[in-house]
């Protein structure tokens, strides 16, 4: 339950990206505003030839009494509107999210900016949204068929079809609304989807929240910017408030110097004191006598030449 909680609490976080970004969210409401218009007028339609088309289904309760006729169709008519009510829900994320790509791939990357300082080097692309825009259609089709399934049992099917369908389109929105912060991290497909039933109670609770939220008049048109801005928190947030991998999108990464490059080469402090003169090395020699100048030999002193 607390897991649960989390999940719920993350979508509450993402309505926190209007204080950082208003002006990226401001603009997410434009695609929903649009869409949304055109499905609340196809269910609205539907509504209203919804009672019609009950008795042309059920012409064999037309022999019936009228309690247990009455009690069939409106077994039948509850649950045929609760399950065109969960496709819509579906269809409109599928589609909103489709047509506004641009708009929701900058309230991403505004999230992304402000809560890890970086954004994933990936695009997601227009028709790769397009794409999982139609699997979550088919996939909410036959989460729909469930419930309008379960929404036939009398008296008690509206309560459990609605119940089931809540918890199968939670799921649902909250694997197509991570997709994007997933799938710029480098997760495909299988790798998302492992990731989400990791966190299986965290997903339902932001899933079911928004479910909720979508089904208020209005409630979808507003709270979508809001949902895209808290898949990115529970991406974060399963995967332990990593930053994404790979380098920033829109900024350049700085060559760092190396972290170990280690302290820089100094002279050793142990190499002793510098030499000098020893102070012992005694008195300073004599110096030596001046030559005596020569003095002249008497001849009585000279010796006598023998040739002579």
């Amino acid at each position: 339950m607390r897991e649960f909680l989390t999940g719920a609490g993350l979508l509450l976080r993402g309505l926190g990206q209007w204080r950082r970004t208003p002006g990226a969210m401001a603009l997410g409401l434009i695609p929903g505003t649009v869409v949304g218009l055109l499905f609340a007028a196809a269910l609205v339609a539907w509504g209203l030839m919804l009672p019609g088309l009950v008795d042309d289904w059920t012409p064999f309760a037309d022999s019936w009494p009228s309690f247990w006729a009455d009690v069939v169709r409106t077994a039948i008519g509850v649950a045929s509107f609760g399950a065109a009510l969960l496709l819509v829900v579906v269809s409109f994320t599928a589609v909103t999210l489709a047509v506004g790509e641009p708009f929701y791939d900058r309230i991403w990357r505004a999230t992304e900016r402000s809560t890890t300082g970086t954004v994933p080097d990936a695009d997601y692309g227009f028709w790769r949204a397009v794409g999982d825009s139609i699997r979550l259609i088919l996939r909410g089709i036959l989460a729909a068929a469930v419930a309008w399934l379960i929404g036939l049992i009398p008296f008690v099917g509206g309560a459990l079809g609605f119940a089931t369908g809540v918890m199968l389109t939670g799921w649902l929105l909250a694997d197509e609304l991570t997709s994007r912060s997933l799938s710029a991290r480098g997760f495909d497909r299988s790798a998302r989807r492992a990731i989400i039933r990791a966190h299986r109670s965290r997903a339902l609770g932001f899933g079911v929240a928004t479910q909720l939220c979508f089904l208020i008049p209005l409630g979808a048109v507003a709270v979508m910017p809001a949902a895209v801005a808290g898949s990115t928190l529970w991406t974060l947030s399963a995967l332990g408030g990593t930053r994404p991998l790979g380098p920033p999108a829109d900024t350049a990464r700085p060559l760092a110097a190396p972290a170990e490059a280690g302290p820089p080469l100094t002279a050793p402090t142990d190499a002793g004191p510098p030499l000098t003169a020893p102070t012992d090395a005694g008195p300073p020699p004599a110096e030596a006598a001046p030559p005596r100048a020569a003095t002249p030999t008497s001849p009585a002193n000279r010796p006598v030449d023998p040739a002579r």
